[in-house]
């Protein structure tokens, strides 16, 4: 039986074209690359250029880097070099980069040197554009944090309460000395001045033990003293200083890392034991509509409670307004919060730390804010509080149910809350209202989807655990370079 004969493509790698395609040719016309050419392309970039000085060569220019940046950080690709590799190898980098081929140096020049005051305008641009297009809105948002981190030795570490302890141990040493030199030499030290060690600096120890060793110069000494006295002498002025310099870069912190000072020791809960271990990063809070990125700053505070404040002043600063209802788990459920919230009138539906816990009947029944508590004046309509406040008829409202039926509501609210020792209390009774009312309910169940699974996806899906750069700064960079990475990615699916 005759074998039929195989056929192949034809198969010529040396044969020259005529017409070469062009790398435009290459790339299909709903390939993410190309979202990122339009959207950059489109943005003012007039802050990035005011970056560059006159005169001396010429450098490459600042969209195409920038471009480049928004591009490796979409395609998972955060090391320079990788991406100065890329920029030779492949051919959407080719494309965007115009064939240009800027090394790795430039590229982390640019990244660490250029973007750090412009890229929150960058990103503000790219958002605007997305509300433009519809597919985002900036009237509510979804918060959350996550820590992430830092390119920096986790076992190289200064903590706060060491220098305490360390600073504790010198000033009852010091204060055990001068007792021991007024027993010993009474007749020389009867002049002297009496001390307080509660504060004790470099010079203050210096001074201290001068005046001691001069006192007992001429007495028998107990050679512990003598030696400890050295000790004191040699080490306590310089460790002093040290001690004063690193709770300078502390600034209130409770740690830092030696090789990044600007990472905190946080608990991160993907530690591959699963224990939670320490380590050096950086708190990354977002704030999401639809999955998009509307706001990130960077903290390094490991609790969330004390960032609300400055993401939404942020927030504020980029749209010039701030989004009329925020929604967010218990890590944020603080009477600062709440009252944040309510005075820039956001409708806040923000969890406190035991809501779960307080949703038994019985609970809700003996809480002093429960409408069976508070005493109603049927003729004036008004309600009392706890401490005797009328809360006045404020708003009336129709809310229809899932089965059609059209529910009429009235919200009472005092007028002066201030100074109440009940405030606390009072917001708490708030937020529970709304988080259990049928908004409060759409919104608890959206809040998952919305914001954590925007983080799940860059940790997870796209890889990034650890910044690659060093320092506050340059963390936020990334953070941003990350979000706008993030928001083009999603505009191209």
């Amino acid at each position: 039986m005759a074998h039929k004969q195989v056929s192949f493509k034809t198969y010529h790698q040396h044969q020259m074209s005529l017409l070469p395609p062009s790398l435009d040719e290459l790339i299909t016309a709903d390939h993410p690359v190309r979202v990122v050419h339009e959207v950059i392309e489109t943005i003012d970039i007039d802050n990035l250029l005011a970056q560059y000085k006159g005169g001396g060569s010429s450098s490459f220019h600042p969209r195409m880097l920038l471009k480049v940046l928004v591009y490796s950080y979409l395609c998972n690709t955060y090391s320079s070099r990788k991406i100065e590799a890329a920029i030779k190898e492949n051919i959407h980098f080719m494309w965007l980069a115009g064939m240009a081929r800027p090394d790795h140096n430039t590229i982390n020049r640019f990244r660490a040197e250029k973007l750090g005051k412009v890229l929150k305008h960058v990103f503000g641009q790219v958002v605007a554009l997305l509300v433009e297009s519809g597919h985002v809105s900036l009237q509510e948002a979804y918060l959350d944090g996550t820590k992430i981190e830092a390119n920096a030795n986790r076992y190289s570490f200064v903590w706060g309460k060491s220098i305490k302890t360390s600073k504790e141990r010198i000033q009852k040493q010091l204060e055990e000395l001068w007792k021991y030199a007024q027993q010993v030499a009474s007749e020389e030290m009867k002049d002297t001045q009496p001390l307080t060690f509660d504060k004790i600096d470099a010079e203050k120890v210096k001074q201290t033990v001068a005046q001691i060793n001069e006192a007992l110069k001429d007495k028998p000494v107990d050679k512990k003293v003598q030696q400890k006295l050295k000790y004191g002498e040699k080490h306590w002025p310089e460790n002093l200083n040290k001690y004063e310099q690193q709770e300078q870069v502390l600034n209130g912190r409770n740690s830092y890392s030696k090789t990044d000072k600007g990472a905190t020791f946080m608990r991160m809960k993907e530690d591959h034991m699963g224990n939670g271990q320490l380590k050096p990063g950086y708190n990354w809070q977002i704030s999401t509509g639809s999955q998009y990125i509307l706001n990130y700053t960077i903290h390094q505070n490991p609790t969330d409670t004390t960032t609300l404040p400055a993401h939404m002043e942020q927030f504020k600063q980029l749209y010039g307004k701030l989004p009329e209802t925020l929604v967010a788990d218990s890590g944020y459920g603080s009477q600062q919060n709440y009252e944040y919230l309510e005075q820039n009138n956001v409708e806040a539906y923000v969890k406190y730390g035991y809501f779960h816990k307080e949703q038994s009947g019985e609970h809700l029944k003996k809480h002093p804010f429960h409408q069976d508590h508070l005493h109603y004046n049927e003729q004036q309509d008004r309600f009392y509080c706890p401490i005797g406040q009328a809360m006045e008829l404020v708003e009336e409202k129709t809310k229809k149910t899932d089965n059609g039926y059209k529910q009429k509501i009235k919200v009472y609210q005092a007028k002066n809350c201030t100074g109440c020792p009940l405030a606390g209390v009072c917001h708490k009774q708030q937020a529970r209202q709304k988080l259990l009312s049928e908004e409060g309910i759409r919104y608890r169940k959206k809040r998952p989807a919305d914001v954590e699974a925007v983080f799940g996806n860059i940790k997870h899906n796209h890889g990034f655990k650890r910044f690659m750069l060093r320092g506050i700064e340059k963390v936020e960079i990334e953070a941003g370079l990350l979000a706008i990475a993030h928001n083009l990615r999603k505009r191209a699916a």
